[in-house]
């Protein structure tokens, strides 16, 4: 997969800051207060209120074989802090460096779960156009393959790891804060063995000095996301609304609740009229429907949802765990999903 020739750069003309590396490694006396500016320390505020979900055909502004690259296929979800030094324009030679990193800690006997490899194959590619404001860093998807010692010399090299970072409408206030020579893509979205993965992560903090962290998704969030997908309805049939609680029962009770789209709909259009002239939802709004459905459960089977925990609502749209895991089941409404995300990831990655 290869990038398209337009010239990609960083948010912010920044300078550049030499680094001495080896496969990739960088090494710094101090730390960074990525956070920080001298007198100022960024703090982020959960919003109460977001847009509704709107449609827009994405391919219109992103090529549509990078979108083919990130709808259906389920991703684990991390955060990560501002990348220092890391520049769009190098993306070839990062390619080379976490190919021979990876190499190297094979051959020292870190262990990769993909089979016996001759060898790998590692592409950056930036997906230009899912950035929504000038504080955006374009959106960098990483692909790594490799081709079995036995296989053919004519043998097409396999998939065997993708991720990509990412940032969508980001805090401006905090993205405006960054230090000179950071990034901020706090979004990591990966798909392949966790082996690779580690690795990954490994030559990131070693060549941009950054932390990576698991991104779980609260049941807030879920709530969030099961009303914005329920509002699309009307212009996007969502097929179903599948929502999942954990229970703390003896034993442990796991509970799936599979709504009629144009029921849920119609509760949705009763707290949030189609015909309001705000197109802002309000947290309020969601917890009287989510209540609703909750209360519609209860009166057919007599048990307390709102005792136990939301761990997982899906769509056709597309799914999201509290572990989370996320699958994008339409590109059509991917910036609403990838704004939610990119939030979650700068409110943990600050707390």
């Amino acid at each position: 997969m290869e990038g398209r020739g337009r010239a990609v750069s960083t948010p912010a003309s920044r300078p550049v800051t030499r680094r001495s590396k080896s496969y990739g490694r960088s090494y710094v006396e101090a730390p960074s207060y990525f956070w920080q500016t001298p007198g100022h320390l960024t703090v982020l505020k959960i919003p109460t209120s977001r847009g509704a979900a709107k449609s827009q055909i994405i391919t219109n502004k992103v090529d549509p074989e990078h979108i083919a690259l990130l709808v259906k296929n389920e991703w684990k979800l991390s955060y990560v802090t501002p990348l220092h030094g890391f520049r769009h324009t190098q993306l070839k030679s990062y390619s080379k460096h976490l190919s021979a990193f990876i190499v190297a800690e094979k051959q020292q006997g870190v262990a990769v779960e993909v089979g016996l490899e001759a060898g790998f194959k590692v592409t950056f590619t930036a997906v230009l156009g899912l950035a929504e404001t000038d504080q955006d860093a374009e959106t960098v998807f990483i692909q790594i393959q490799s081709r079995p010692v036995f296989a053919a010399a004519a043998d097409a090299q396999k998939v065997v790891w993708r991720g990509w970072l990412t940032c969508v409408n980001g805090d401006p206030e905090y993205l405006r804060a960054l230090p000179p020579d950071f990034v901020s893509l706090p979004l990591f979205c990966t798909s392949g063995p966790e082996s690779l993965t580690a690795l990954v992560k490994s030559w990131f903090e070693r060549a941009f000095d950054c932390n990576f962290g698991a991104l779980t998704l609260n049941s807030s969030t879920l709530n969030w996301l099961a009303a914005l997908w329920t509002g699309c309805h009307p212009t996007c049939d969502i097929r179903y609304l599948k929502l999942a609680w954990s229970i703390p029962a003896q034993p442990p009770l796991d509970v799936s609740y599979t709504v009629n789209p144009h029921d849920a709909w119609q509760l949705w259009n009763t707290i949030h009229s189609e015909e309001s002239s705000d197109d802002r939802i309000d947290i309020k709004e969601v917890q009287s429907f989510m209540n609703g459905l909750e209360t519609h459960f209860f009166r057919h089977f007599k048990i307390y949802l709102s005792a136990g925990m939301l761990v997982k609502v899906s769509t056709a749209l597309g799914s999201a765990q509290v572990d989370g895991k996320i699958k994008i089941g339409s590109s059509d409404y991917i910036t609403t999903l990838l704004t939610l995300l990119t939030e979650c990831a700068l409110l943990k990655m600050l707390t």
